[in-house]
């Protein structure tokens, strides 16, 4: 017997705070090869990172429009046990973004065993850390 819920689909919409919509957006657009990003009335507040229109990341300004949790930076550390990972098809492509932005690299790129793909730590300008991860079984032998 099939559930209802079976055929619908769920994806996460993740949205960080950062202090610097504008400039948080060029970085992350840059890091994953994203789609340009449209000049809106509330860019400075709020952005949508995508790529081939699909929604990868939201960002959003620290003590802007009274939302919970979006509140007082200083309160606690960055993404303290928080990390943004993203799967890449690109990932040779996306290391080189990587260091074309100057990112404080974490760790490696290296190969992760159990999962048989590349990956590479890395972080934002705001200190989050991100991941970027090729395709499980891409390294598989």
């Amino acid at each position: 017997m099939s559930h209802p819920s079976q055929n619908l689909l769920v994806e996460a919409q993740t949205l960080i705070a950062v202090r610097n919509v504008r400039a948080s957006s060029r970085w992350y657009a840059e890091l994953l090869g994203a789609d340009s990003l449209p000049e809106h009335v509330h860019r400075d507040v709020y952005e949508r990172i995508s790529r081939s229109g699909r929604l990868l990341l939201q960002l959003h300004a620290w003590d802007e429009e009274d939302h919970p949790n979006l509140v007082n930076p200083d309160a606690a550390p960055i993404g303290h046990g928080v990390v943004l990972w993203f799967q890449v098809d690109d990932f040779d492509a996306a290391v080189e973004r990587v260091q074309r932005l100057g990112a404080e690299i974490v760790e490696g790129p290296f190969v992760n065993p159990a999962p048989q793909h590349r990956e590479i730590w890395l972080r934002d300008p705001d200190g989050f850390v991100v991941v970027l991860a090729s395709p499980d079984g891409e390294c598989a032998s």
